[in-house]
């Protein structure tokens, strides 16, 4: 029992409960001494497990879409705060705050669903600029690959398929990935994380614009700050322009941003009067 306590969410299936290793009369005994709490019939939870996944399954369902993403630990971006469930095939769920996402409903193995299932019900829920940079996450920081998922996912709806295709695993930032997005819709040739002579691999470049999508979790370290300022300096004697955008500049001042993006790579940029 100690390892199922360590283990993941703490809400179990009756079946994965036999899987590790437990009998029929131990899933009872546990339930009767209250090391297991039984959510509904064939779920069970441990005296750790995670609030919202017990919450989603008591309810009848499962934790979901954009709420299952962030247990995953992948980027996900603002304003997404509700608890995100979705219902098992039975039908149990009963909840306005229910996610229906394309097709039928798989058949839910985890009381969390897996990151494929949980992207597939995010496309209703998401942006296609935020869906795209969450499912950028799970490519470079889950090692999934868009065949992968799209075995996963069964029958896309094009919407998804549409999206997928927009996807770039070299991606190391929520930041970068949207970023990317925009530009591109607006016309931009942007290349994904290039390697600059002298400067080692950068974010985005468009023609010889480098942009660098700067976080306070990376780049606040003494060690960091001065290896930046020396990538800049290197950049720009080599002919390299250098633009630093934060997280609050992308996600909350982008108009500026793309202002000041058009007025460098304009084409009559050197006919300065």
């Amino acid at each position: 029992m100690k390892r199922l306590i360590s283990m993941d969410f703490g809400v179990y299936s009756t079946k994965e409960l036999l899987q590790h290793g437990l009998s029929t009369w131990q899933i009872r005994r546990h339930a009767q001494t209250g090391l297991l709490t039984g959510l509904r019939r064939g779920w069970y939870a441990t005296a750790t497990a995670d609030p919202d996944v017990v919450a989603a399954v008591r309810t009848g369902g499962v934790l979901a879409c954009v709420s299952a993403l962030r247990k995953h630990r992948l980027w996900v971006a603002p304003g997404y705060q509700q608890v995100h469930m979705r219902p098992t095939r039975d039908g149990e769920l009963k909840s306005a705050r229910a996610c229906v996402g394309f097709g039928r409903p798989p058949t839910a193995l985890t009381a969390v669903d897996p990151i494929p299932v949980a992207l597939l019900s995010a496309a209703r829920c998401m942006s296609g600029e935020h869906w795209i940079a969450t499912c950028d996450s799970a490519m470079n920081n889950a090692g999934m690959t868009v065949p992968q998922m799209v075995s996963e996912m069964g029958d896309c709806a094009h919407r998804v398929s549409a999206l997928l295709q927009r996807c770039d695993p070299d991606a190391q930032s929520g930041t970068e990935s949207i970023t990317r997005v925009r530009l591109r819709a607006e016309g931009f040739a942007v290349v994904v994380q290039p390697r600059v002579a002298g400067v080692g691999r950068t974010d985005l470049r468009i023609g010889r614009l480098i942009i660098e999508c700067d976080s306070i979790s990376h780049h606040t370290s003494l060690e960091s700050y001065q290896n930046d300022r020396r990538r800049d300096r290197r950049a720009l004697v080599d002919g390299w322009l250098t633009m630093r955008v934060t997280y609050d500049d992308v996600m909350y001042g982008w108009e500026g941003v793309l202002a000041d993006i058009r007025a460098i790579t304009r084409a009559d940029r050197h006919r300065r009067r």
